[in-house]
């Protein structure tokens, strides 16, 4: 114990210095280095190398550290965990969801669209011409649906149903 009644810090000797500078060229991490020397932390360690270096008596460069090689992992799947429904945190028993049956919607085909005259000048709709655009603007053949559309819709109903879908079923039940 020093004279204050404290346990006395071993603090940095020569021989501490010295042991320093070999284990930091070796490359080892600033926490390594604390740990082996004791009594020091990792940012003592890292402090007194900045130091050291700034007074030249260390070499900027070091060894690079020796890589560690990992085992590849396998290929093959982990097991999933179960999918559960609402918080589970607190629940004895998890219930697994059944799983989600995608129902796919049918296309529409031509033959369902209604008959429009194809307008192909901009200028020319109205707001009882369906706007929805058919083809590549920049193409040639480019026109817009035509056909009547009500007086508060953009679009007639064969293209206002493909523009307004219903929120995802998914939505609806995570509220209820």
């Amino acid at each position: 114990m020093g004279a204050d009644g404290k346990t006395a810090k071993p603090g940095w000797t020569e021989e501490r210095v010295e042991q320093l500078k070999k284990l930091w060229s070796e490359g080892l991490s600033a926490s390594k280095i604390a740990d082996l020397l004791g009594g020091v932390t990792r940012n003592a360690v890292i402090g007194k190398m900045h130091r050291l270096r700034k007074s030249g008596e260390v070499p900027e460069e070091r060894a690079a550290r020796p890589k560690v090689t990992r085992k590849k992992t396998s290929t093959a799947k982990a097991p999933t965990r179960p999918v559960t429904a609402g918080a589970t945190a607190l629940k004895a028993a998890q219930k697994v969801a059944p799983e989600r049956q995608v129902n796919p919607k049918p296309e529409l085909k031509l033959a369902e669209l209604p008959d429009r005259g194809s307008i192909t000048n901009i200028m020319d709709l109205t707001q009882t011409t369906c706007r929805w655009p058919i083809g590549d603007p920049g193409e040639e053949g480019f026109a817009y649906c035509g056909a009547r559309a009500p007086h508060d819709s953009p679009y007639c109903e064969h293209h206002a149903r493909i523009a307004y879908q219903p929120a995802g079923g998914h939505r609806r039940k995570a509220s209820g």
